[in-house]
């Protein structure tokens, strides 16, 4: 053979091998994630050529399945109470394909999962169709109607999480305006287009506030401030008065911040009575003598910096709350006021609240407790699992001290409900540069005890823009702290 020959036949020989080894490699190692992949049209008939297995809530499945006309897909996802549990479900959509909990548990919901192969080759033989799984979360349905109601009266965009502090439990996630996955679970042009106009309208309906998206929390942040302060040594008597001017210089700068509650009550005051009032310049002071380093470590051991969900949460992973990195002077102490670069989601502020209202012991939230086969049998059962100890037992008992002083003779007096011990802090947060021309965010935190031992910690957010509402009617006790007592008392209710 000659030269030319030879080479032509290495480099066709070279080729057929790379053709056979890209197609073992498609056949072997590719083979699962081709098999999942939601722009494989066969996956998709698949997940809707039998009955999804069920999310259950307190016991009762919040979602179902009805057959259709369609050869192709023979069943379609219904929701019962859409609206309200969109942020919890998101949905299962033929075209659309699926989010939240019906991505993250697919598998088990649409009986795919590697775990039923038995059962699977059992209904082979004896004819019985495939069936799915079920997830059955620990959302309180109660918990869940009144945070929904009270943010749906008022008109609000607003989000509304609600804890149990000593598991980590979500009992609540609620986020208005919402949307009924089961008006875009078909395959039609009609349901596509409904879909399309979600995504369009101005007040983001299809946005899961208390998990993806992030505002400045505001006064509610110092609750955070007070337990840096304490723990390490900035403020060691709640009582005492402090030497925090009102209205407090800015380092580095010509401005003055003041106080809503004026400086004759502010000047010079002790921690709790800021924290009674909300005064700035006490937890201004207490942030710049902390410094950025110490604020920060603090924040993160409540979680801020941190993908906190990612494991626990699947595709319910929330956006990072940020205590953001080389700030100056001026810049660190408005974040001991909730201002400044800082964000947070409602989701991490429910945390804060809810470490404090544990003594300090920050615990992974969770919203799957369990994860049923098509015969009852527990395939998971998840457990509450700490996450850090963010302050001591101690400093997390002095703001327990204050945040009840608060509620029971300060801002935070709605949330108070008849044997139920009750801590609170409200919140304004500006935003924009503009502040005049912003209307703020209004926001509520709380932890609702029982002698029992039943506990809960509720953050509320409220965006006012669609209400009919006065600048100066726009604050987290007005607005939030009504919502945040219906839903304490829904969970802690006899």
């Amino acid at each position: 053979m000659n030269r030319p020959l030879r080479h032509i036949a290495i480099f066709c020989g070279l080729l057929v091998l790379a053709l056979l080894l890209r197609a073992n490699w498609l056949q072997h190692v590719d083979r699962q994630e081709l098999a999942q992949n939601e722009h494989n049209a066969r996956v998709r008939f698949e997940r809707f050529s039998t009955p999804r297995g069920d999310i259950i809530v307190g016991g009762k499945a919040i979602t179902g399945s009805k057959e259709t006309d369609s050869r192709d897909y023979a069943f379609l996802r219904t929701n019962k109470d859409g609206a309200m549990y969109a942020p919890v479900t998101g949905y299962a959509s033929q075209s659309r394909g699926t989010s939240l909990l019906e991505r993250t548990y697919d598998s088990v919901l649409s009986g795919q999962d590697d775990r039923f192969a038995f059962r699977h080759a059992k209904d082979v033989l004896t004819g019985q169709p495939r069936r799915g799984g079920d997830v059955i979360t620990t959302i309180d349905a109660k918990a869940q109607k009144a945070a929904y109601k009270g943010l749906t009266d008022l008109g609000a965009r607003g989000a509304v999480v609600a804890l149990e502090p000593r598991t980590g439990k979500v009992l609540s996630l609620v986020s208005t305006p919402s949307y009924n996955p089961e008006a875009f679970a078909g395959i039609s042009f009609k349901e596509s287009d409904r879909f399309t106009a979600l995504e369009k309208k101005k007040d983001k309906p299809l946005a899961n506030r208390p998990l993806r998206e992030t505002y400045p929390p505001g006064s509610t942040f110092k609750i955070l401030t007070a337990a840096a302060a304490l723990e390490h040594g900035v403020v060691t008597d709640v009582d005492a008065r402090t030497d925090a001017v009102s209205p407090y210089p800015l380092p580095l700068s010509t401005n003055k911040i003041g106080s809503e509650a004026g400086d004759g009550v502010c000047n010079k005051a002790s921690m709790k009575t800021a924290m009674q009032y909300s005064c700035n310049n006490v937890f201004l002071d207490a942030a710049s003598k902390l410094g950025e380093d110490r604020m920060r470590e603090t924040a993160e051991k409540f979680g801020f910096n941190e993908d906190v969900y990612a494991e626990e949460f699947g595709d319910m992973l929330a956006t990072k709350s940020l205590y953001p990195p080389k700030l100056d002077k001026p810049g660190t102490a408005l974040t001991g006021m909730g201002q400044g670069s800082l964000t947070s989601t409602p989701m991490q502020m429910a945390m804060v609240t809810a470490a404090l209202a544990n003594d300090g012991k920050l615990m992974q939230p969770y919203i799957v407790d369990e994860l049923r086969g098509p015969d009852l049998s527990t395939l998971e059962k998840n457990e509450p699992m700490e996450m850090s100890q963010a302050v001591s037992p101690e400093t997390a008992k002095k703001v327990q001290e204050m945040m009840e002083y608060t509620a029971k003779e300060g801002s935070a007096k709605r949330a108070l409900i008849d044997g139920v011990t009750v801590g609170g802090k409200t919140g304004t947060a500006q935003r924009g540069v503009n502040v005049r021309d912003e209307v703020p965010y209004g926001w509520f935190v709380s932890y609702g005890k029982k002698d029992d031992g039943r506990s809960v910690a509720v953050a509320v957010f409220i965006d006012p823009t669609d209400m009919d509402i006065s600048r100066s009617d726009i604050s987290g006790g007005r607005l939030g702290a009504p919502i945040a007592k219906s839903v304490m008392e829904a969970v802690l209710r006899d």
